[in-house]
């Protein structure tokens, strides 16, 4: 007798008034820390920002509004293994849509997707082609948003690749796209490795950070330009990267501060979307306060931040590995937003994935859903156009 499969049920976003109310308390209460003078953000979150973001989060913002709007989106969950996993899924409008899973990263969720959603399911609504449609699927990972939170270690990029291959067969699509920047990239990656047939194609615009091509016996030497990306993330972890150290090895100790502080919340998660974005230092030239506490409170209403972070922890126990004999067989599309973290040179990305598109994007970083969202969606298009 087949097992049963597992069902999907619709779903929609309702925050109780007692955890709205529970958060307005705690804003009001909160404990402001010092800051010398002249400190801005070269210490980290700017004192006077973080005031002025929790007076607009307290008194203008509505997570009403916020919560109906996403609840506009087609989102259901199922349960794979036992864990519940949350999906946004809109069908694509146009004779033959191509699946593709999209997947968000860290400290970003499901909404980073709510901009490029329609320019990728509706193209000729866009100034695009219909041609050029997508049946899109957006999971928030999971410990994620809406999704379950893993009772157990274990769930990386590796295993939710795999949670990923089985929600697509379950919404019947053999064979899909995958794209994602940040974790994204990590998950997508490993769909790539561990899951080729189904892949029609890879689309990153982000190549994940622990990524190492194989170097050996038999293979070209590091070029010039590879020596160069090698030093500059170097640099980039030692002035940017004690956030990645801590939430690799201990993240729980942090949780504890996070979880309790909606401002502590927000400072560490703002401080990323200033830092990684093509915002010249204003992040409101890139995003709206709005629109930054709607990605704060997802985590805030679903008590994930803990659960988000340990995903750290688990690349740093399992991290994805290249060697002569594993790569990448997918066709595999790239776009290097400017102000992303630094990012290999192709040269090097070809040593273990198969990249058949590279983009030079004129600008954005790396939150590109967000940011770009026009330039992310028109690169995506035209690098699976060629292979429907």
């Amino acid at each position: 007798m087949a097992p049963e499969r597992p069902s999907i049920e619709k779903f929609s976003i309702h925050v109780s008034e007692a955890v709205l109310e529970d958060l307005r308390r705690r804003l009001d209460a909160t404990r402001w820390p010092d800051q010398p003078a002249g400190g801005n953000w070269e210490l980290g979150t700017d004192l006077d920002y973080m005031k002025s973001f929790a007076a607009h989060w307290r008194h203008r913002y509505d997570w009403r509004a916020a919560e109906a709007a996403l609840n506009q989106l087609p989102q259901h969950r199922i349960v794979l293994d036992g864990l519940p996993i949350h999906f946004v899924h809109v069908r694509g409008r146009g004779a033959k849509p191509l699946p593709l899973i999209v997947s968000h990263g860290w400290p970003g969720c499901f909404a980073e997707m709510t901009k490029i959603l329609p320019l990728l399911t509706d193209p000729a609504a866009h100034g695009g082609n219909a041609r050029d449609a997508f049946d899109v699927v957006v999971p928030s990972l999971p410990g994620y948003g809406f999704s379950g939170i893993p009772a157990t270690r274990g769930m990386g990029g590796f295993a939710i690749a795999g949670l990923w291959a089985r929600l697509m067969a379950e919404l019947g699509y053999e064979r899909f796209g995958a794209q994602g920047g940040d974790w994204g990239a990590t998950i997508s990656t490993a769909l790539g490795l561990e899951h080729p047939k189904h892949l029609i194609g890879i689309h990153l615009n982000f190549v994940p950070g622990s990524y190492v091509p194989h170097l050996g016996r038999g293979l070209p030497e590091p070029t010039d330009e590879e020596l160069g990306y090698l030093d500059a993330i170097r640099a980039w972890r030692g002035a940017e990267g004690a956030y990645n150290q801590l939430q690799s090895t201990k993240p729980q100790t942090l949780s504890y501060g996070l979880n309790d502080s909606p401002i502590g919340l927000a400072a560490w998660i703002v401080e990323k979307f200033r830092t990684w974005s093509d915002c010249d230092g204003d992040l409101e030239h890139c995003f709206t306060k709005d629109e930054l506490i709607t990605n704060v409170m997802i985590y805030w209403v679903t008590q994930t931040i803990a659960s988000s972070m340990r995903i750290y922890n688990e690349a740093r126990r399992r991290p994805l590995q290249f060697d002569a004999a594993q790569r990448v067989t997918p066709p595999v599309g790239v776009a290097i937003f400017p102000k992303e973290i630094p990012m290999p040179p192709r040269s090097s990305v070809e040593r273990g994935y198969n990249v058949a598109h590279w983009s030079i994007m004129p600008k954005g970083g790396h939150f590109a859903a967000m940011e770009q969202p026009a330039l992310l969606a028109e690169d995506i298009r035209r690098f699976f156009r060629t292979l429907r």
